[in-house]
């Protein structure tokens, strides 16, 4: 498979090498980048409101606070919405960049934050099923100490001073390598599957973290997967009338499908699961839930987090896609050549 770019730095923002930016083509770059400003400010404050026991911004329309502080902090979460908006639109006049530089630059975030995904993952996944390994041999108390192999055992030791410094880990590798990596999880969904296989029917081994290992990777594998499928355009299409399209008839389907069917699926996902304290997104991460079985792995709340990574990933490119969109509607050079993106 094809591995995706790093982040890297648009062209020169000065305008005389591509002349001046339209107000149409401005006006829909303050659009992508204000839903972009909206959804972090919505994980910001999500964070704020059920992480740190701030009230959130429901008290200010008529909703319930969350905890007991004083409306003057929804105020100031209110005001991260509004400065993150003001952050986009200072970005956007700030530069005269084109909607496809834009739309290459969104697309160039959200792999880095993909890549950060799947290396949290990977390494999650291995860490995890070691300890576990350990624990259900009896291993773990002479390896790490007895006091220390008891507080691997609750998931909230292990979860904020395990899995969480992994996570930043993984954010600093994703920094400095280039691959995405599908192709690699999707080898080790397979070698762990296999693993199984051999344990359970050769040496009559099986235990419950091999199995967790499994759903949790293949379920990343296909969630963190989605948003480069869409770049890549290898989704499935039902491709009636589409392929018949003229460039600028398929702009105005992706431009509106991008928004109408697209982003707002990913707000409702997002709505749906990270609206509340009891939402089924925030409840299993809150809780640090686990599976039932005592000596599986520890990652069944970082499973539910997968659906939020999901929606955010797919928010990102949702916006990539429909800036690409308008472009190929106003006729800008530079578009997309399917025959030249093929998907592994």
């Amino acid at each position: 498979m094809t591995a995706l770019n790093t982040v890297q730095d648009a062209p020169s923002d000065t305008a005389s090498s591509r002349g001046p930016t339209s107000d149409s083509a401005r006006f829909f770059r303050l659009f992508g980048w204000s839903i972009l400003a909206i959804t972090a400010a919505f994980l910001i404050n999500n964070y704020l409101t059920y992480w740190q026991g701030l009230p959130g911004i429901s008290p200010l329309i008529g909703g319930a606070a969350n905890g007991s502080l004083p409306v003057l902090w929804s105020w100031l979460q209110l005001l991260i919405y509004i400065a993150f908006v003001l952050c986009g639109i200072a970005y956007v006049l700030k530069n005269s960049r084109t909607l496809r530089e834009d739309s290459e630059r969104i697309s160039n975030i959200n792999t880095f934050l993909i890549r950060a995904a799947f290396f949290a993952v990977l390494i999650v996944g291995l860490i995890d099923s070691a300890i576990s390994f350990l624990r259900v041999e009896g291993l773990l108390a002479g390896v790490v100490g007895e006091n220390l192999a008891n507080e691997l055992g609750k998931s909230r030791f292990r979860g904020a001073y395990v899995h969480m410094p992994l996570l930043a880990v993984s954010v600093i590798i994703a920094a400095f390598t280039r691959t995405m990596g599908f192709t690699w999880l999707a080898l080790l969904v397979v070698a762990a599957e296999l693993l199984i296989v051999i344990g359970r029917f050769v040496f009559s081994y099986e235990q419950a973290f091999l199995s967790d290992l499994v759903r949790f990777w293949y379920a990343a594998l296909f969630l963190f997967a989605s948003a480069y499928t869409l770049k890549e355009e290898g989704h499935v299409r039902v491709d009636v009338f589409y392929a018949g399209m003229s460039a600028k008839t398929k702009g105005y389907v992706n431009a509106v499908g991008s928004v109408i069917l697209g982003m707002s699926l990913c707000v409702v996902i997002l709505v749906i699961g990270m609206g509340g304290k009891q939402n089924i997104i925030n409840s299993p991460i809150l809780a640090y839930e686990t599976s039932q079985a005592g000596f599986g792995l520890y990652v069944k709340y970082l499973m539910a987090g997968f659906i939020g990574v999901f929606a955010v990933s797919m928010m990102i490119q949702f916006v990539s896609y429909f800036l690409d969109a308008v472009a190929d509607i106003r006729g800008e050079p530079g578009g997309r050549d399917h025959e030249n993106h093929p998907v592994n």
